[in-house]
């Protein structure tokens, strides 16, 4: 029997949320750079217009606020219009707080308009672009495989191994854990292989925890996120899954 052919990322059409900076940045450079076209998902008041010029005429960015169905929409239609379809949508996007559930010293709770602010953007914002990124995708003609697009979203190590205040990221990105075979599942019989989920070091974290990555003895580079992304989407096995990009870190209290 024939091996399965590997998916070239070259003429892929990607999405990126956080795309102005960080991983979802260092993603769009993989991508574009392999021949890719991507479209910068990011808040307005980013830089992101100013990095995807630097990128050249294969990307474009789009001022997105994640949990908005009409910004999301609107920067899918960019895509689209510009580039012609929708393959990859990778969600970087994401914020933080580090609030203890309850302040004894301050007698003073985590602020609910802090927690679902956290749930909103990180979980609701992710949900967002995935089911309409599917719509899209949808729309492709399959790959010989049936294939239609790929769907990357990106967690923490939080979701398993929260630390103190941490209680509104790690239920968001926990979220975002749980759902991913569901979502698999939903989206098989579209073609649609993919929602494998990706799980980094938080972007906010202190220096310390570099000193708990047992090898290689640092912090991640967003490079090697952007790598392992590629390699997500030319594997066309790689579905409904976690993968944990830490460095065989766990986190402590």
């Amino acid at each position: 029997m024939a091996a399965a052919a590997c998916r070239s990322v070259k003429g892929l059409v990607a999405v990126i949320t956080g795309g102005a900076s960080g991983l979802g940045l260092a993603t769009a450079e993989r991508l574009v750079g392999l021949g890719a076209s991507a479209v910068l998902l990011d808040i307005p008041s980013s830089n992101g217009e100013e990095q995807a010029k630097k990128l050249g005429s294969s990307c474009a960015f789009a001022p997105t606020d994640v949990t908005s169905e009409k910004d999301v929409q609107a920067a899918l239609a960019l895509a689209k219009e510009k580039f012609g379809r929708v393959d990859v949508a990778v969600n970087c996007a994401g914020i933080a707080v580090a609030i203890k559930t309850y302040n004894a010293k301050r007698n003073q709770a985590h602020t609910l308009e802090d927690f679902q602010r956290v749930i909103n953007v990180n979980l609701v914002g992710t949900f967002n672009v995935i089911r309409l990124a599917a719509g899209e995708m949808g729309q492709n003609e399959p790959d010989q495989g049936g294939q239609r697009g790929v769907i990357i979203n990106t967690a923490s190590v939080a979701a398993y191994e929260g630390q103190v205040g941490q209680a509104a990221y790690s239920a968001s990105k926990g979220g975002i854990v749980g759902m991913t075979l569901p979502i698999a599942r939903d989206l098989a019989p579209m073609g649609l292989f993919g929602t494998p989920l990706l799980t980094s070091l938080p972007e906010k974290v202190r220096n310390f925890l570099a000193s708990q990555v047992p090898f290689p003895n640092r912090l991640g580079h967003p490079a090697e996120y952007a790598h392992l992304v590629q390699s997500i989407i030319e594997n066309p096995f790689i579905n409904g899954e976690v993968i944990r990009l830490d460095g065989a870190i766990r986190m402590q209290p």
